[in-house]
């Protein structure tokens, strides 16, 4: 594990083989803030040890958890785009409610857009959902901005958001 931050929270990158820890804090992030994700409980609380260990074993990924004492508090993957070695991803952003408001967020964004800039990345992309007001601020904070371009549509119609930040 890593020294703590400020806030006390130490964050540590997971491998294929904590794909039990990984689990059960993708699954709880799923039930506390179901409409922050274009994924559901229902697509993942039934999935094979298989399928969570593919997950966590994407080529050049970083998969990192936040954790207060023994209990997971955040989660962030810094994913790769295969065909666009200088663009990286950022996707399963999650803050449990007893940490939100003490700089997570912006210690889970700032780790991914290291991992990104070492990766030798130009660009950090992600996606938010349309009614995520607090996650969109806390992504502009970090120097990302909406991009004009429409991200997937969701079941009822919307679209998700896209953001950018560029990379130094």
């Amino acid at each position: 594990m890593t020294s703590p931050g400020e806030n006390g929270i130490v964050m540590r990158p997971v491998t294929a083989d904590e794909w039990m820890l990984w689990r059960a804090a993708r699954l709880e992030a799923l039930r506390e803030s179901p409409s922050a994700f274009g994924s559901q409980l229902t697509d993942w609380i039934e999935a094979s040890e298989a399928r969570w260990r593919e997950r966590l074993s994407v080529a050049g990924a970083y998969d990192l958890l936040a954790f207060d004492g023994e209990h997971v508090v955040g989660m962030v993957s810094g994913m790769p785009i295969a065909d666009d070695p200088a663009r990286a991803e950022l996707i399963s952003m999650w803050v449990a409610p007893a940490a939100r408001g003490t700089g997570l967020a912006a210690d889970l964004i700032g780790r991914v857009v290291d991992w990104a800039t070492e990766g030798g990345a130009s660009v950090v992309d992600l996606s938010v959902m349309p009614d995520n007001p607090a996650a969109r601020r806390a992504y502009e904070r970090a120097g990302f901005v909406a991009l004009s371009e429409p991200g997937d549509t969701l079941p009822d119609g919307r679209r998700e958001v896209r953001m950018r930040r560029p990379l130094a």
